[in-house]
């Protein structure tokens, strides 16, 4: 992946260290490793990133941050990412989820009328938190995975790139100088 672009899209680490809800980590936002931009460090923030947007919990970007800090991963790619589970994406994403779960437990899909009541949502939570947040764990293990697989795939394959370019402007200027 260019540098450069993700780069012009990440947060500068002094904007993050100073960020209310981050302060609580203190110096340990002073490590080196959670702003470099290597192979290693955006894979792992990739997985860690889509790991916490599949599971259904408040606060996800802190425990986004919470994993990055000891995986020693890109931090602002981490919590970037889990804005994956956005209030557009959250229901289809988490009622997949909860179909995951159902598969796994051997349970029926539970047919749930929604009414936008507190009782009738803690009620629906109660008959479906088991499905839902085993779901949420296997697709969240699983889109960890991927992510970490497709962005080290990526990452290599811009390596691959660059180099074979570099090599072919090497050829063509030892044709020129041939040529003089």
């Amino acid at each position: 992946m260019p540098k450069h672009l993700i780069k012009r899209y990440t947060p500068h680490h002094d904007s993050i260290r100073k960020h209310k809800h981050l302060r609580m980590f203190g110096r340990l936002l002073h490590d080196p490793n959670l702003w470099h931009l290597n192979r290693r460090s955006v894979s792992g923030s990739f997985a860690v990133g889509l790991f916490w947007a599949c599971i259904p919990i408040p606060f996800q970007m802190v425990t986004a941050a919470a994993t990055a800090i000891p995986a020693r991963v890109n931090l602002p790619i981490s919590v970037a990412l889990v804005w994956v589970s956005n209030p557009i994406t959250m229901p289809p994403m988490f009622y997949f989820n909860y179909l995951v779960g159902t598969w796994v437990l051997g349970e029926p899909v539970q047919q749930v009328k929604f009414e936008l009541s507190v009782e009738r949502i803690a009620d629906s939570i109660a008959h479906i938190w088991q499905p839902l947040y085993l779901g949420s764990l296997v697709c969240g293990l699983i889109a960890a995975m991927l992510g970490y697989c497709v962005m080290r795939g990526l990452w290599r394959l811009h390596i691959v790139k660059h180099i074979k370019l570099r090599k072919l402007r090497r050829m063509r200027r030892k044709r020129l100088h041939s040529q003089q």
